[in-house]
């Protein structure tokens, strides 16, 4: 567990995972958002090449999964940084991205990803990688 000033992050049960991502975003999880993370972990990290996620709530009511492994990747994004995230900060960068993305438009979705994007990132401040995290997502 990651403890972050007020707010903790608890790993999933992989029995868990698919009754609590379908009660944060319905269906819209398989079909919207975990694809969405995927594609935004490959955009950043050309090394990524898909596995295993652990999928994490957060205290807050927040939501963010990670890549399983310990491989320090190498990120490069469209606004200029370039630098290494771990796993984790990878797992944090892409699903903000994911959720930046998907809160545009109508309907209670777009509204619950403009929602998780400010919990995930209000964890995100106070993580070891913060600034590189920061700096890849503004």
């Amino acid at each position: 567990m990651i403890t972050l000033a007020n707010i903790h992050s608890e790993r999933l049960d992989d029995t868990l995972r698919v009754a609590f991502t379908a009660k944060l975003f319905g269906g819209h999880f398989p079909t919207k958002l975990e694809p969405k993370i995927y594609g935004m972990a490959d955009m950043l990290a050309p090394a990524y090449n898909g596995g295993y996620w652990h999928f994490y709530g957060l205290s807050n009511g927040g939501f963010y999964m990670a890549p399983a492994t310990d491989t320090v990747f190498v990120v490069s994004c469209e606004n200029g940084f370039d630098g290494k995230l771990s796993a984790d900060a990878l797992g944090i960068t892409a699903c903000l991205y994911a959720y930046s993305n998907l809160s545009f438009g109508e309907g209670a979705f777009p509204q619950t990803c403009a929602q998780h994007y400010q919990l995930l990132r209000e964890f995100s401040m106070e993580h070891a990688e913060a600034r590189a995290i920061l700096r890849a997502t503004d």
